[in-house]
């Protein structure tokens, strides 16, 4: 176990109605001149973006709005809503989506406290020192983003994806319905879940495996999150399942999971690559990686991988042999992934098995040119990055 510091300064509403509370919230936060951030389609067409005007409003809230955000979103938007707000005065940041509205309205609360370029923050040239403060309406549970501290944009030129973690783009207040994820697509709702398990995945997967407590509350969660998710696929209105689900991705990725270990997050970092690359959901371009990245650091803490084969994966304990178990698990993973239409490699993820060429630049942009290592189960360098890219293209 190691020593941890364990800050959640987000305030949460959850249940139905909780959109109701939006303007005490905001008032209470210090906002005055609120910019509404948002991708558009589903917030438009369910109601939910004309409700947030119309409370503002009659509560004297002043506002403008900024729409149009993509997944994976995309700097220049970022810069955008930047400028938006200087030149109209805006004070409060409300993201109203999921995780990539909300990371776009961190980027954008990081680049209002800093006079240069925000890039300069997520390519390491500049430390975050303040942020405008940020609310969220949650629509999309799986990044954890309504109260974690990290926030991932891609540079449009050359498609680098990025992340920055600093506690000061913590948002101020999140409000969650699980009502409002009723219509979210399967694929979305299967995405969802596997970024939700991920979350905790990445910092349960650690040579610090002496925390029982977190264990079990890992534990917990990743069956919670893994029996939900395949039930409401086949009752997508089960209010229940939903708010399981909604309340897992904010657990996740608040790092109460990982109270006591070291985080891994390799997965995620090969990840980007793809989404930035392919364009791939986020979510299921974790499913692709993770089975693949596994058996390659497996036999860096095989009774590690074993307790979660037994304990999430729910194979039975081959006692003589933890690896046999551990590699159980992690087929019974892959079983899970295809069971929710999730793809467990890169053809069926992308349609095509990646080229050489394309594993190459993703590994180099993953590292950095090589500069850096990614995990901590197992550092891997450029040549690791490649290899696993190369398992995870083989059907």
């Amino acid at each position: 176990m190691v020593d941890f510091k364990y800050y959640t300064p987000t305030e949460v509403v959850f249940g139905k109605d909780s959109e109701g509370c939006l303007p005490d919230l905001v008032r209470k936060w210090g906002g005055t001149r609120v910019l509404i951030h948002y991708g558009g389609g589903s917030v438009v067409r369910s109601g939910l973006l004309a409700q947030v005007k119309s409370q503002l409003d009659a509560a004297g809230i002043a506002w403008v709005e900024l729409g149009g955000v993509v997944p994976n979103p995309r700097l220049s938007l970022a810069y955008e809503g930047i400028e938006l707000c200087r030149r109209e005065g805006v004070d409060f940041l409300l993201a109203v989506g999921g995780g990539s509205v909300i990371d776009s309205a961190k980027v954008i609360g990081y680049g209002l406290q800093y006079d240069g370029d925000v890039w300069d923050i997520y390519d390491g040239k500049h430390k975050p020192v303040a942020s405008t403060p940020l609310g969220v309406i949650l629509t999309i549970p799986a990044s954890g983003s309504e109260m974690s501290d990290s926030a991932v944009i891609t540079k449009d030129d050359g498609l680098i994806k990025r992340g920055c973690n600093s506690d000061l783009c913590r948002p101020r207040f999140a409000i969650m319905n699980p009502e409002r994820t009723y219509t979210l697509p399967p694929y979305q709702t299967a995405a969802g879940v596997t970024d939700i398990m991920m979350h905790t995945m990445e910092r349960y997967f650690s040579h610090e495996d002496d925390m029982l407590l977190t264990d079990a509350m890992a534990e917990a969660l990743m069956r919670t999150v893994k029996e939900c998710g395949e039930k409401v696929l086949a009752d997508p209105e089960n209010y229940q399942l939903r708010a399981q689900i909604m309340w897992a991705g904010s657990l996740a990725h608040n790092n109460l999971t990982g109270c006591g270990t070291v985080s891994d997050f390799a997965t995620h970092r090969i990840e980007h690559e793809l989404s930035s690359t392919f364009g791939a959901t986020h979510g299921a371009g974790l499913a692709a990686i993770w089975p693949h990245w596994a058996e390659y650091v497996l036999a860096e803490n095989p009774t590690r991988f074993a307790q979660f084969a037994v304990n999430v994966a729910g194979v039975p304990n081959d006692f003589r042999s933890p690896e046999r178990t551990a590699r159980a698990g992690i087929a019974a993973m892959v079983d899970f992934y295809h069971r929710i239409g999730m793809p467990a490699n890169l053809p069926e993820l992308v349609g095509r098995p990646a080229t050489e060429e394309e594993i190459a630049e993703m590994a180099w942009k993953a590292t950095r040119g090589r500069t850096v290592r990614l995990g901590n189960l197992k550092k891997l360098d450029y040549d690791d990055v490649v290899a696993i890219y190369r398992m995870a293209n083989k059907q």
